[in-house]
């Protein structure tokens, strides 16, 4: 039997964020050590200013850490050019944001098109992709319907359906229930949780709500930018 242990797919090192506010500096994130298994759903959770999303940009290559290490696959990407950190998140790395952030003029459709062609996705298999992503988050009679014709669940799913359809490693969910009631909230969550047991792609995600927690393989808990828990 095979007991070799299995490598995350991202780890920080040592992680500090600082940001200067007049003459005083902020200590965003202290000395943050976190594993992300591949293939797993992590939720990094904390009340509003935790740092737990200043955490997600710096493992998203949206931002750089003020000391310390981030690695993906073995590299480490928080010392890489603009220009490789670019191609890392076009091809890489997958995002849903808060705000939602889909095309209001563009279809559901649309929006994942225009999603895959920004990726480089190739032109043979794009409508096919789109369609097939549009399906697995479960809009596929809605596929052509306009931002404004659809409900706030249903436009994040439009938003995860574009962040998984480049079939990135990696896709970040900043917050991506906080605009939606519980139930839908649930949904979406349970929704992340079929995709990396259909997909086996890996999910890092941020809540301050605690119902979503349950679905999770692996929770940090921040507080004030430190981790003070982890299970």
């Amino acid at each position: 039997m095979d007991n070799k242990e299995i490598l995350p797919i991202m780890w920080t090192e040592n992680v500090d964020r600082e940001f200067r506010a007049g003459r005083d500096i902020v200590h965003a994130l202290k000395r943050i050590n976190v594993k992300i298994q591949p293939g797993k759903l992590t939720i990094l959770r904390g009340r509003s200013g935790s740092g737990k999303t200043t955490l997600m940009n710096i493992m998203g290559a949206l931002d750089n850490p003020t000391r310390g290490k981030v690695y993906f696959k073995g590299q480490e990407i928080s010392r890489l050019s603009k220009s490789k950190q670019d191609e890392l998140r076009r091809k890489s790395f997958g995002f849903v944001f808060q705000s939602v952030a889909i095309i209001s003029i563009m279809s559901a459709f649309e929006n994942v098109d225009f999603g895959l062609r920004i990726a480089g996705y190739d032109p043979k298999h794009r409508k096919e992709r789109a369609e097939e992503c549009l399906r697995m988050v479960g809009l596929g009679k809605r596929m052509f319907h306009r931002a404004h014709e659809l409900s706030g669940g249903e436009q994040q799913r439009v938003a995860i359906a574009r962040a998984i359809a480049h079939k990135p490693e990696v896709i970040f969910a900043d917050e991506p229930t906080a605009e939606l009631d519980t139930h839908m909230g649930l949904q979406v969550v349970k929704l992340f949780k079929t995709l990396v047991e259909q997909e086996g792609v890996t999910v890092v995600m941020t809540t301050h709500d605690p119902s979503m927690v349950e679905v999770a393989d692996c929770v940090y808990t921040l507080e004030d930018g430190e981790v003070v828990d982890e299970n």
